[in-house]
């Protein structure tokens, strides 16, 4: 159990999770909770999806209003964090304040990867991962007609969706040979593709925009490696995202592809932790380091540091799970399917409902499903019981999956 205050850098699903957390475990010393950005902990998922499309303003997407940290003694300090003193137990703040701590956890997310080509900072080349991003967006499209979309991940697929309800012509280049190439099987990126294209978006696979062309300080378009123009007055770049380590580097504390913890969460310093897209962590389950983007990650690693702060240490060994929303898709994603070798569906994409049961040997890794929330449910009970499904079983659509979980 931690003795003095916890100070939590980063307000996102990690960082607002913990605090809430550290109370309903009843944790009675000082809780902060430090926000860089104007607003109250919010909800990120509906920013490239429901929130764009709609006409709801921010208070729609808050986890709690503001009496709750009120009434939770849960101070919300707006600022930045400067620098980390590990040997007086401080943070100093840009303002120049400092906070003494008893425990601190870095939940500081990540950033987006800024696109290196010429006219790149132009008022119309747009991100997407934070509220003033999506309002940003949400004011300009209107006066839109023609997107381009740099990256065919699930950020990108998702604006380019919206995007094209809106009633915009829209262009996705993806440099891999499909879309969603890291995340999905290739059953399921053949399926978006031909849903993305049924709908009118235009998906340039195996190329890579080499400059984006302005006139006048506007957007005009967006050149390509294969020599081709796509003509475009928006630009919305989804090319992935870097980790917030720099502030536990400058710390003195080790550092990869992400903040560096044990399966505690714990850092190499006993006083600090790290949780959330930030954290590279020890995993039991899967046998090694992994840093994972998703709000199921994000919240189970707040838990789990909760119950340790307050005296209930425990490994963390969460069950990775994701979604994303496109068009009138939704793919979810059980496990982590990265190293199959076998792919097994289950229902016909042609009834634009089915799943990829994705296997190692006779090992399910991890079931990618499309509209089918029944099936997705069932993965990730199965496998967060460390438990595998025959792939005949999984063919075979009159197999009892529930059956197979008593």
């Amino acid at each position: 159990m931690t003795d003095g205050p916890v100070i939590i850098v980063g307000a996102g699903h990690a960082g607002y999770q913990l605090a809430a957390s550290l109370r309903q475990a009843g944790f009675s010393d000082r809780v902060c909770l430090i926000n860089d950005e104007a607003h109250l902990p919010y909800q990120r998922p509906p920013l490239s999806k429901a929130y764009i499309k709609g006409a709801a303003g921010p208070e729609s997407l808050m986890f709690r209003p503001e009496k709750f940290y009120q009434d939770q003694k849960i101070e919300l300090i707006a600022g930045r964090v400067a620098a980390v003193d590990r040997a007086a137990r401080k943070v100093k703040l840009a303002s120049g304040e400092a906070l003494d701590y008893g425990h601190l956890v870095l939940a500081t997310g990540a950033r987006n990867r800024l696109l290196d080509l010429p006219n790149a900072n132009l008022p119309d080349v747009k991100y997407l991962r934070i509220l003033d991003d999506s309002e940003a967006l949400r004011a300009i499209m209107p006066s839109k007609k023609r997107a381009v979309i740099i990256g065919a991940g699930f950020i990108g697929l998702e604006f380019a969706s919206t995007a094209r309800i809106k009633g915009l012509e829209v262009d996705v280049l993806e440099l891999a040979p499909r879309v969603m190439a890291r995340a999905v099987t290739a059953e399921v990126s053949e399926y978006f593709q031909a849903r993305h294209r049924e709908a009118g978006i235009r998906i340039h696979l195996g190329v890579q925009a080499t400059s984006i062309e302005a006139e006048g300080g506007k957007v005009t378009g967006v050149s390509l490696s294969d020599g081709r123009h796509l003509p475009a007055d928006l630009v919305v770049v989804g090319v992935g995202v870097l980790p917030n380590i720099e502030l536990a580097a400058e710390a003195g504390l080790p550092v990869a592809s992400g903040i560096i913890v044990d399966e505690y969460l714990a850092t190499a310093d006993p006083n600090i932790s790290a949780i959330g897209d930030c954290a590279l962590f020890n995993s039991p389950r899967f046998g090694g380091s992994l840093r994972l983007e998703s709000v199921q990650n994000a919240t189970d690693h707040a838990r789990c540091l909760a119950a340790r702060l307050t005296g209930d240490k425990k490994v963390y060994d969460g069950q990775p799970w994701f979604w994303s929303d496109q068009g009138d898709d939704k793919l979810q994603i059980a496990g982590l399917t990265t190293g199959y070798d076998k792919v097994v569906l289950r229902g016909d994409p042609a009834n634009k409902a089915f799943s990829a049961f994705c296997y190692k040997g006779e090992e399910l890794l991890g079931i990618e499903s499309i509209n089918r929330a029944g099936d997705h449910m069932f993965g990730r009970r199965l496998l967060g019981m460390h438990r595998s499904l025959a792939p005949e079983h999984a063919a075979d659509e009159s197999f009892d999956l529930k059956g197979a979980l008593a």
